[in-house]
């Protein structure tokens, strides 16, 4: 499973930013992103590119359209208006003044895995079949092949146990392949839902709060190991998390969220140090502190 090391990207992403930007470098494209829900505005106008081969992370309180806008990149959600384009292929378009959007099945096919805040995992079976479930986008048998148990079936089956067995040990639970998910300890549960998150051979994969609920230890595992997918897979990785550290520490670029729009966007150092970032987390008289504390 692993692949040559990549070098750490140039990063030319931002709406925020000025300059030409080359576009081939851009593997997530969206522009003027709304998304309503009645008339709550939970993503408002919002451009936002992620470059190939970077670690982005989207941050911002609880509440300010994170998971939102994550899951209008997997095609959960239509926006209400703007275009989403994903490797030069649209996801979200307008036509006819009207927004259509690929289905998720769709957007898993084209190439982007995410996992969610909340663990979704088959609890009745065991980790190895959670993980073949992810590889089903790719495989080419008919429901007929599976009743006449054909050569081909029978080669695509040992193809994917092999395949899923390997994700296992990528995510070193190869030992717990027979155990059922619900009877995984919760790390566990995390990193083999990053397995079959893999198992769809994803260019870009979304982690939706992947250290939630770790102790210090299991954090550090965790932030090693997305280290260890863009490094040695290539992968593009786009997280949500609300550890700070585990977004400094991560990071390429930082992109910050309040009330569905975009305040910061930059470096981790740069980001860390905005006002309106401090303001949207610790309220308006924190930010007028800092700024005092360093005139």
């Amino acid at each position: 499973m692993s692949g040559s090391v990549l070098p750490t990207p140039t990063l030319t992403t931002g709406s925020l930013q000025t300059g030409e930007v080359d576009e081939g470098s851009i593997l997530v494209k969206s522009r003027g992103i709304v998304r309503k829900f009645g008339g709550l505005v939970a993503v408002n106008n919002v451009d936002f590119d992620i470059p190939r081969g970077s670690i982005v992370s989207l941050i911002g309180p609880n509440g300010a359209g994170k998971t939102t806008f994550f899951n209008m990149i997997t095609g959960y959600y239509t926006p209400t208006a703007g275009t989403i384009t994903f490797d030069g292929r649209p996801i979200a378009i307008e036509s006819g003044g009207k927004i259509t959007s690929k289905k998720p099945h769709e957007v898993t096919a084209m190439g982007i895995g995410r996992t969610f805040q909340n663990i979704r995992l088959f609890g009745t079976m065991s980790a190895l079949d959670n993980v073949r479930i992810g590889l089903n986008v790719h495989l080419k048998s008919h429901w007929w092949d599976s009743v006449l148990r054909t050569p081909s079936m029978l080669r695509e089956e040992l193809s994917s146990i092999t395949e899923a067995m390997a994700l296992l040990k990528l995510v070193d639970l190869e030992h717990r392949a027979e155990t059922w998910a619900r009877n995984l300890p919760y790390g566990d549960q995390r990193r083999l839902e990053i397995a079959r998150a893999l198992a769809t051979r994803p260019k870009l994969l979304l982690l939706d709060e992947p250290t939630a609920g770790m102790n210090t230890s299991e954090t550090r595992e965790m932030t090693d190991f997305i280290r260890k997918l863009r490094s040695e897979l290539g992968l593009t990785v786009l997280l949500i998390e609300h550890d700070m550290r585990v977004v400094m520490g991560i990071s390429d670029r930082v992109t910050v969220l309040d009330h569905g729009e975009v305040i910061a966007e930059g470096g981790p150092a740069e980001v860390r140090a905005n006002p309106r970032v401090i303001e949207a987390y610790l309220g308006r008289a924190a930010a007028g502190a800092e700024s005092e504390a360093k005139a």
